[in-house]
């Protein structure tokens, strides 16, 4: 199969092709970068030195081009306008922005400030956690990968939701490569080191698809989402928190039930907890939970590499379902350790 990456000069498509190049069915065709047209990859990817020759292609040949799938990894705005032109041509696509994860189109000016153009093909799109959705995104030609921010919460979340829970807190802690390549002065690297600090507090723009995927279980939920940049360079972990009263088994048993055949959620055995340290360059989730029982508070935990399951390995999965490879082909990549 012949894949296309549509923003491959940045950390998500930098993951993608780390994933790729040892993808025995894949190969890579079209890599596009504005600012790296005609240079080779590894300029910017010198980790891939050796292990890819490709040189970066312009947005406007890769369009023209003849392939099976592609990754848009690009900011928000953009994809909604180039995907209806690659859907047009029997092209599937991963799109990891959040241009399609909503299906009500009044959101998008609510939280995002544009009119969304294809109201037809946010109902076509399917949100891309495996883990939720796994037989329709390998019937689909649109899957709308979510972000870090929105996967470590929904992995962590839907147990609650399942026990009952309306009203969540995620509190999130993100490393600085959730940024991008190329960030604002306060969440370049030396900015956030040694820091912990809250942004977008109040009314962050992910609680919407949290909200959207979670109200499948159930329908009255709310969510409140408040992410901490810290001074790592990787990870994104979750800590949700609902007032519900139930005991430490109830939730085990939950967290089992939605996730025991799961191939990349690993649940952490009771009275232990996940650390991002252990999932570090891999596709896995670590969760966990506790229980306050003298309070009735229950919280579920999800430790997860922010450009991986939090991004490039999440789509690489999408991708194995929808062009019916085995779905943990090429994903079962160990975390480093130390």
């Amino acid at each position: 199969m012949k894949i296309s990456i549509f923003g491959a000069s940045g950390y998500t498509g930098g993951e993608l092709l780390r994933i790729l190049v040892n993808h025995p069915g894949i190969e890579l065709s079209f890599l596009t970068s504005r600012e790296y047209e005609g240079k080779p990859v590894h300029l910017v990817h010198p980790h891939l030195k050796g292990l890819l020759k490709s040189k970066f292609s312009s947005m406007s040949e890769a369009m023209r081009g003849d392939y099976d799938l592609a990754f848009l990894s690009l900011p928000p705005g953009i994809s909604k306008d180039l995907t209806p032109k690659l859907l047009e041509v029997g092209i599937k696509v991963v799109d990891l922005s959040p241009d399609f994860r909503l299906k009500d189109p009044e959101l998008y000016e609510r939280w995002y400030g544009w009119k969304h153009p294809f109201p037809d093909l946010l109902e076509r799109s399917v949100y891309g956690i495996p883990e939720f959705n796994r037989d329709v995104i390998r019937h689909s030609s649109l899957v709308a990968a979510p972000g870090c921010n929105a996967t470590s919460t929904l992995l962590a979340s839907a147990p609650l939701a399942s026990l009952g829970a309306n009203r969540l807190i995620a509190d999130l802690k993100v490393g600085s490569s959730e940024a991008g390549s190329k960030p604002s002065k306060g969440s370049h690297h030396p900015e956030r080191s040694h820091a912990i600090r809250p942004y977008s507090p109040s009314g962050h723009r992910h609680q919407a698809e949290v909200e959207q995927e979670l109200r499948k279980l159930n329908a009255s939920i709310k969510v409140s989402i408040i992410p901490h940049s810290v001074g790592a360079v990787r990870g994104s972990f979750a800590s949700v928190y609902a007032l519900i009263d139930v005991d430490e088994e109830t939730l085990w048993r939950e967290f089992a039930k939605l996730y025991s055949n799961e191939p990349f959620i690993r649940i952490m055995p009771r009275g232990t907890f996940p650390d991002v340290k252990n999932v570090i360059g891999s596709n896995f989730a670590d969760l966990g939970f506790s229980s306050d029982e003298g309070f009735g508070r229950a919280t579920g935990f999800a430790a997860i590499d922010n450009l991986m399951k939090g991004a490039a390995g999440q789509a690489v999965q999408c991708m194995n379902l929808m062009l019916g490879f085995k779905e943990t082909e090429a994903l079962l990549i160990p975390p480093l350790r130390p």
